[in-house]
């Protein structure tokens, strides 16, 4: 897996600048697209593994990385201009590069989870907050606990929301920042009192016996994987950027179609060669009882602005009001995204049905 990252790093390079853009003279257009290792990654690999893009025009360059923060890091340099990101990298890179949100992977509230091990005095105390029945904790336990999180992703948000609702701060606790892998491994050996993980890491840690105390779902907030753009880019390049869009959601429509026999086996081959996992049958399946993907007609319902800000709109202005009132973000950035107006439906709406059902 690390020879494969390095290998697409590489690759990268190749791609740097205006090496993403089109050229006249190139019968494909090279399109780098950014993904962590999770399930949101799926339409777009099984896009390529069926030769959709090039049919498209198009020849997907589809790249790893661990996390929202370290796919951040490479933006700039224009080493991607597509991807799929959690709510919050996406926010903040609105706020700091120019990334627009164009399109939504799936909601992960329910896969976000803090977790302990089955025989932490955290799970003593269900439902301090009466607002929330479901969420285990109470300031007395957990105040002073060591936690694993991955910082500025869906993760964070899990986690700040999950003490919040215990009446505690980051402060109250001890943090330790650490990619999902190495904080999945290093929770296994006893480090850490609570660890925050992200779907396929959260099925591995319930095949572990670790209990989850809380999740966005379990507090009333959604939490999606959004695919986002470079949007100088999007702007110069709409038809790319539609097609990209097209053929992601024509891979929604597939797993959602097919056989689940099929799915399931799709899925198995994506996470041995996506994540380097090879998951059993009820693993996959848990994929389908824990993410919720959006279809075309979803999508524009979602991002439709004909009442006011669109849905996806509120959402990630959620993000930006619950960010500021927890310090991690100034009372200037928030009011710089306030409005989401980096969240666009144009490009959804230059998707067709008929593009995204033909298989």
């Amino acid at each position: 897996m690390r020879l494969k990252k390095c290998l697409s790093f590489v690759l990268m390079s190749l791609f740097c600048l205006g090496a993403a853009l089109p050229a006249a003279a190139a019968d494909l257009v090279k399109v780098p697209t950014a993904w962590l290792p999770g399930q949101e990654a799926f339409p777009i690999w099984y896009a390529k593994q069926q030769g959709w893009d090039k049919a498209a025009g198009i020849d997907l360059q589809i790249y790893a990385f661990d996390s929202g923060a370290d796919a951040l890091r490479a933006f700039p340099a224009r080493s991607w201009v597509f991807g799929g990101l959690g709510a919050v990298p996406a926010m903040l890179g609105a706020l700091r590069y120019n990334m627009s949100v164009i399109g939504l992977g799936n909601d992960e509230a329910m896969a976000n989870a803090v977790m302990v091990r089955a025989d932490s005095p955290i799970l003593k105390t269900k439902g301090y907050n009466k607002d929330y029945p479901n969420v285990y904790g109470s300031p007395e336990s957990v105040r002073g606990k060591t936690i694993l999180c991955t910082r500025v992703t869906s993760a964070d948000y899990a986690l700040h929301l999950w003490l919040k609702a215990l009446g505690l701060k980051e402060s109250d606790i001890v943090l330790k920042n650490l990619e999902q892998a190495p904080a999945l491994t290093a929770f296994d050996y006893n480090i850490g009192d609570a660890v925050v993980l992200w779907a396929p890491f959260t099925f591995v840690g319930d095949k572990r016996g670790w209990k989850t105390v809380g999740t966005p779902k379990d507090m009333g907030k959604h939490l999606p994987i959004v695919l986002v753009a470079n949007t100088a880019y999007a702007t110069q390049y709409p038809d790319v950027t539609a097609t990209f869009l097209t053929l992601y959601l024509r891979g929604v429509d597939w797993l959602q179609t097919a056989p689940r026999e099929e799915v399931v086996k799709q899925f198995q081959k994506f996470y041995l060669d996506w994540a380097g996992q090879d998951y059993s049958t009820d693993l996959i399946n848990l994929n389908f009882d824990t993410y919720e993907f959006f279809n075309l007609e979803a999508q524009k319902k979602l991002f439709s602005t004909s009442a006011g800000p669109s849905q996806v709109q509120q959402w990630q202005s959620e993000l930006a009001e619950f960010f500021a009132s927890v310090g991690l973000i100034t009372e200037q950035n928030r009011k710089e995204l306030q409005s989401s107006s980096y969240v666009t439906s144009k490009y959804i709406d230059m998707v067709t049905p008929k593009a995204v059902t033909k298989q």
